[in-house]
C-alpha cells in the first residue's frame, strides 16, 4: 500500500521596514548607492561603537503586529544571535529571542473562497546582513557590499500552520498587502523588500508528530514560494519512500530550474549562543504609545473588501481582488468618483488591468491615465460611441500613453457605427456574398449566425455596433 503524506509548512517572512535610516545608526537605506557608501563605523561594527535604536522603526513593527492582531510587548528585549558569515562584520546579529515585540497573532486568507486562520508566532525587529557580490573584476574573489548591514527588517513567523503550496503562497500574499498598506514596508521583492524561508516537513496523513523539515532561505515571489514548496515536498516524499532519512538543513532554490539545493545543515537556537544585547536596554513603550498607533491605522484590506461589497454590491472575490493592494483599491474608489459603475470599473481593472500589471510587473501605482479617464472610457461604451473591443484598444492606448479617451479616439478613428442605413447596407452586401451560408441557416443551422457577425464586423473594421447587427441580422435573415 503506497503511503500518503501531507505537507506541514511555515513561513518566516523578512520584510524591510521603510525608514530612512538603518536600525542603530543615521547610515541611509537608500537603494542602490555606490557600495558600501552608506556605512558608518557602526552598521560596520568596529570595535567602540554603540548602537542607538531608531524609534519609528519600534513604530512599524507595532503598526504590523496590531495589523495581525498580535499581543504586543511593552518591555521587549534584544538579544546578540552569534555567527560568523563575511557579510556580517560584527560575527554577531542584533535581533530579538526570547522577549519579541509582538507575538501570538493571526491573519486570514482565502483558501477555495473560504476563510482559514493562519496563527503568527511572533514579529521581531532585527537588522539585515550585507550583501556578497560574486561578480566583480576578480573572477577568482568574492565583494563584500555593506550598504544593507544594519537596515532594520521585521521577521514575521507563522505556525506550521499552511496546508499546501498554495496557502502558502496566499499567506506571503496577504503579508505583502499588509505591509504596503501601512506604509512599514514598500515591498519591492525585486529589491529585497519582502523574502520568504519556508519550512517544509512531510509526515503521513493523519499522523501527529511532525517530520524532520528543511528549510528554503530567502525566496522573493509569491511564484517562487509556490514552486520551491512543490519540488520540496516530492524531493521530500521520494526520499521517504525510498526508505531514506530526511536530514535537518537549509536549502535555496533554483528559479531556473524550479529545483532546490543544499545550502548547510540547519541551526538550531543553541548554535546561535543568543544572550541579552549588552549595549541596548530594555525596550520600554507605553500602552498610550500603542493605543496611538492603533487609532492611526488606516484601513486595512480585509475591512475594505466587506465595504466594498456592500457599499458597491460586489462579489466576495472581487472585492478581495481589489482590496489586495492599496493602490489598486484607490484607483477603483476614484474611478467611482468619477461616475464609473462599480461593478464595470471592477471588471476592467480586476480583468485587463491586472493582466498588464502581470505581464509589465507594474502595478496600479505606474498607471500613466487618471481613474477620471477609465470612468470617461467606459462611459463612452455605455453611450454606444465604442464597442466593448473599441473599449480594449482604448484602454491598452491609455496604458501605454497615458492619453485621455476622447484624443485615442481620435487618434486612432475609433467611431462605432450605429447608423441604421450604414450597418443595413454592410449587412445586404455580406448576405449577397454569401448564399451558401444563408441556406444553411434558414434551413435550420443556428451556429452559422456568429459567421455572419463576424463577417459584418471584418467588413465594417470593427467599428458596427454589435447589439445593432444582430437585431438587423437577424430580422433580415428571417425575412
Amino acid at each position: 500500500m503506497t503511503i500518503e503524506f501531507e505537507p506541514v509548512i511555515g513561513l518566516e517572512i523578512h520584510a524591510q521596514l521603510a525608514t530612512q535610516s538603518k536600525l542603530f545608526c543615521r547610515c541611509s537605506t537608500e537603494f542602490g548607492s555606490q557600495p558600501n557608501s552608506n556605512t558608518c563605523p557602526v552598521c560596520m561594527g568596529l570595535p567602540g561603537v554603540l548602537p542607538v535604536l531608531n524609534r519609528k522603526a519600534v513604530e512599524f513593527a507595532i503598526r504590523m503586529g496590531l495589523a495581525t492582531h498580535c499581543a504586543i510587548r511593552l518591555d521587549s528585549q534584544f538579544a546578540r544571535k552569534n555567527y560568523f558569515y563575511p557579510d556580517l562584520p560584527k560575527a554577531y546579529q542584533i535581533s530579538q529571542y526570547d522577549r519579541p515585540l509582538c507575538e501570538r497573532g493571526w491573519v486570514e486568507i482565502a483558501v477555495d473562497g473560504k476563510p482559514k486562520r493562519i496563527g503568527i508566532t511572533r514579529i521581531h525587529i532585527e537588522e539585515d546582513a550585507g550583501k556578497l557580490v560574486h561578480d566583480g573584476r576578480d573572477a577568482a574573489a568574492s565583494y563584500v557590499d555593506l550598504n544593507r548591514a544594519g537596515v532594520p527588517l521585521v521577521e514575521i513567523v507563522s505556525e506550521p500552520e499552511l496546508a499546501s503550496p498554495e496557502e502558502a503562497r496566499l499567506y506571503m500574499e496577504k503579508i505583502h498587502s499588509l505591509v504596503t498598506y501601512l506604509g512599514v514596508s514598500r515591498g519591492d521583492m525585486e529589491k529585497g523588500n519582502l523574502r520568504a524561508d519556508a519550512n517544509i516537513s512531510l509526515r503521513p496523513k493523519g499522523a501527529v508528530k511532525l517530520g524532520t523539515r528543511a528549510e528554503i532561505k530567502n525566496i522573493n515571489s509569491f511564484r517562487f514560494v509556490q514552486q520551491a514548496i512543490v519540488y520540496e515536498m516530492e524531493r521530500q516524499r521520494e526520499e521517504l519512500l525510498a526508505g531514506h532519512v530526511i536530514v535537518q538543513e537549509t536549502r535555496l532554490f533554483d528559479a531556473m530550474t524550479k529545483t532546490t539545493y543544499s545550502m548547510r545543515s540547519k541551526e538550531e537556537a543553541h548554535d546561535y549562543r543568543y544572550f541579552p544585547e549588552p549595549d541596548l536596554p530594555i525596550v520600554t513603550i507605553t500602552q498610550a504609545w500603542v493605543d496611538e498607533i492603533q487609532a492611526g491605522l488606516p484601513e486595512l484590506p480585509d475591512e475594505k473588501a466587506v465595504r466594498f461589497q456592500g457599499q458597491f454590491d460586489l462579489s466576495p472575490y472581487d472585492a478581495r481582488i481589489l482590496a489586495a493592494d492599496r493602490d489598486t483599491a484607490t484607483f477603483f474608489e476614484a474611478a467611482i468618483a468619477a461616475g464609473a459603475p462599480a461593478k464595470k470599473a471592477a471588471n476592467w481593472i480586476s480583468g485587463d488591468l491586472a493582466a498588464r500589471f502581470n505581464e509589465d510587473k507594474t502595478s496600479a501605482a505606474d498607471l500613466k491615465f487618471k481613474p477620471g479617464d477609465l470612468a470617461d472610457m467606459i462611459r463612452r461604451i455605455d453611450a454606444g460611441e465604442l464597442s466593448s473591443a473599441m473599449g480594449k484598444q482604448v484602454l491598452a492606448a491609455m496604458y501605454e500613453t497615458g492619453k485621455s479617451p476622447a484624443q485615442i479616439v481620435k487618434d486612432l478613428g475609433l467611431v462605432q457605427v450605429s447608423d441604421t442605413g450604414a450597418l443595413e447596407r454592410i449587412i445586404a452586401q455580406v448576405l449577397a456574398d454569401n448564399p451558401g451560408q444563408v441556406e444553411q441557416y434558414r434551413s435550420g443551422k443556428d451556429k452559422v449566425f456568429g459567421f455572419f457577425v463576424g463577417q459584418v464586423m471584418k467588413a465594417s473594421q470593427g467599428q458596427a455596433n454589435p447589439g445593432m447587427v444582430n437585431d438587423l441580422l437577424k430580422k433580415r435573415l428571417s425575412a
